[in-house]
């Protein structure tokens, strides 16, 4: 587990990446979910699995509200084409396109998790284009 506090604006890839913050509760799950998944989505896995391991880990009552969590309402800008967005964050078994509810097993899924209101992610989508969005709310 990643404890630090100060944000991480870049690394070896060159990305802006902001400090993240996951509830103990889901930190299990998601490295789980990862794991499983890294031979059938092996890109997605990765960068999930990359993000749970360098997010602080909060006990769920420490967890500010305005961070995404598994089941948050998060509107979003895509800084890239300033499109507005509203989803909620699901488990894979919960995803629903159609109802706005996208997984934490998808590229932006990834990027949203543990990020406070406020925040920008580098993240690449699934076309290789490297993307960067800002968290604007955060609903439980």
């Amino acid at each position: 587990m990643n404890m630090a506090l100060a944000p991480q604006r870049g690394d070896a890839t060159g990305l802006a990446r902001p400090r993240l913050i996951i509830a103990a509760d889901d930190y299990e799950r998601l490295q789980s979910l990862a794991r499983q998944t890294m031979y059938r989505l092996p890109d997605v896995a990765h960068q999930l699995l990359e993000e749970v391991e360098r997010a602080e880990i909060r006990q769920p009552d420490q967890v500010p509200p305005t961070v995404v969590a598994i089941g948050s309402k998060v509107s979003f800008r895509n800084e890239t084409s300033g499109r507005d967005q509203t989803v909620r964050l699901v488990y894979p078994a919960d995803a629903d396109i159609g109802a706005r509810r996208i997984s934490v097993l998808t590229p932006i899924g990834a990027a949203l998790i543990g990020m406070n209101e406020g925040d920008s992610i580098d993240w690449e989508s699934r076309d290789g284009i490297v993307r960067r969005l800002t968290v604007t709310r955060v609903q439980p």
